[in-house]
């Protein structure tokens, strides 16, 4: 009897573990029997279990987890055309959670993640193509409260807001881009929770960009108006410079006539003082000023030996050379 016992217990263990399974936090779980999802009783609703300890029958029943938490789809950006026939490149993100996990189970094959991504970014470019293909290029950058027009982003996009602010003009912008995200998430939520049973919480449009295409010659557009400007502003600058040159130039003539003028009216004030003091000193002793004057013209006539002077010896010029007292 009591070798019966042992695998007795050892088979009543093994199968009291096959039929516990443990639900994380974050998760839920839905038991599959014979290929069917288990139900409510009295219900057609699948019977969710909560985070915890559970029990299921061994070896007849299958856990699936499926994640309870909400998700991100965040995936590459798509061109659309609007109505005026311009394409732009939008990148887009969708919040969504699991809300009809059996409705979830059965639609993606199994509760896969990446089919229901699939499935629900097909719903959003097709709402947001009919979206954008309605509307101008200018209504879908802006938002209502603004005036000048903006690149729906998360990040800085400098070049992207210039390109658009030279297809929007400031005067003419009616923003529905606020308006274009409410709609596609009103489209969407009730078409993913009819169809996958799934939650959609949110979505935004993240960057509207124009192709490399357009966006090249925009650039070449906006280059040169800029180097139209530049060479305006050089000119500009230019004649502003010979102008304050000239009026330099001209300020400088005007000093230095001044100065000039100062000059020789300092150097006329001197010469006649000069010849005040001259006079006032012939007057005192007129011989001896005569004698300065012989000496001075002595001095200048013979200043270089090479000079041959012929003059006669009786003349003025040597008076004071003959007579030491200087008197005839």
């Amino acid at each position: 009897m009591r070798k019966l016992m042992i695998p007795v217990i050892v088979i009543f263990i093994a199968a009291l573990l096959m039929s516990m399974f443990i639900v994380q936090e974050g998760e839920r779980g839905i038991v599959v029997r014979f290929g069917r999802i288990l139900k409510d009783n009295n219900t057609e609703i699948a019977r969710i279990y909560e985070p915890g300890l559970h029990f299921k029958v061994p070896v007849f029943d299958r856990v699936r987890m499926l994640d309870a938490r909400i998700q991100t789809m965040d995936d590459q950006a798509d061109r659309f055309v609007t109505s005026e026939k311009k394409d732009v490149i939008i990148d887009t993100y969708v919040k969504w959670r699991i809300e009809d996990f059996g409705q979830y189970y059965l639609t993606t094959g199994g509760g896969d993640a990446s089919t229901a991504e699939a499935l629900l970014k097909r719903k959003v470019v097709d709402s947001l193509r009919s979206e954008i293909g309605s509307r101008e290029i200018k209504q879908i950058v802006s938002g209502p409260d603004r005036g000048t027009p903006v690149v729906a982003s998360d990040e800085d996009d400098a070049p992207a807001t210039e390109i658009v602010a030279e297809i929007a003009p400031r005067k003419e912008v009616e923003g529905q881009r606020d308006q274009i995200m409410a709609n596609v998430l009103a489209d969407i939520k009730i078409s993913a929770m009819k169809d996958l049973g799934v939650d959609v919480v949110d979505f935004r449009m993240k960057k509207i960009n124009l192709p490399d295409e357009i966006s090249e010659s925009i650039y070449r557009r906006m280059r040169a108006e800029r180097e139209s400007v530049a060479r305006k502003h050089r000119s500009q600058g230019r004649e502003k410079a010979e102008v304050i040159r000239a009026q330099s130039e001209l300020e400088v003539a005007k000093i230095l006539a001044e100065a000039d003028r100062q000059a020789r009216v300092v150097r006329g004030t001197a010469d006649a003082k000069t010849a005040e003091i001259y006079s006032s000193a012939f007057n005192k002793d007129p011989e001896f000023y005569n004698f300065l004057r012989s000496l001075k013209a002595y001095e200048n006539s013979f200043n270089s030996k090479n000079d041959i002077l012929v003059v006669d010896p009786n003349t003025d010029f040597f008076k004071y050379m003959k007579e030491s007292s200087g008197t005839n």
